[in-house]
């Protein structure tokens, strides 16, 4: 949320509920709701490390307001997040770990394993499909994050076929 929040700072100043506001209605119901509690530890993070800084302003009839403004330091950030490429595909996987130690354990079969992983992707796909229904369909942003995470749960799919289909090789030649 680090970056996300110096990037929305790019735009202009902002106080803590605006920037919880601007990623929900740039984001929508398919990404997890930011907690306004860790929008603003996040933000107080921000600005001791020096990528941000606050300013109090005073309200009449309510408690003051802190709206936070980007640093340079805190440009120079975001103009690296945004320059570096994003992580390396995924080989750290928790379920090819179980689907790789399961045999040694007797306590799991992999093929199980595999069912219970692909039910759980297509329960998941179901429930995107939902969400990308009553989702706003101008909002091409929410729009392309469902897809995203729709492509990636039918390659999923697809690996866990392909896994499937090694292990059924293998019991062959057995």
């Amino acid at each position: 949320m680090r970056l996300s929040l110096l990037a929305l700072l790019a735009r202009g100043p902002a106080h803590g509920y605006e920037l919880k506001q601007a990623l929900e209605k740039l984001l929508g119901a398919a990404y997890p709701q930011p907690n306004i509690g860790q929008v603003y530890v996040t933000l107080g993070r921000l600005e001791k490390a020096g990528l941000i800084e606050g300013e109090d302003i005073a309200q009449s009839s309510r408690p003051n307001k802190r709206t936070y403004q980007l640093t340079d330091a805190g440009r120079e950030a975001v103009a690296a997040w945004f320059d570096e490429p994003t992580e390396e595909p995924r080989v750290r996987d928790e379920f090819f770990m179980k689907l790789a130690v399961a045999p040694g354990t007797g306590m799991a079969d992999q093929v199980d394993l595999i069912n219970k992983q692909r039910r759980h992707y297509l329960n998941a796909m179901r429930d995107l499909s939902k969400l990308s229904a009553a989702e706003d369909r101008d909002n091409r942003v929410a729009q392309l994050l469902v897809e995203g995470a729709m492509l990636h749960l039918q390659a999923d799919l697809d690996w866990l076929e392909r896994c499937q289909e090694e292990l059924e090789q293998l019991e062959e030649l057995e």
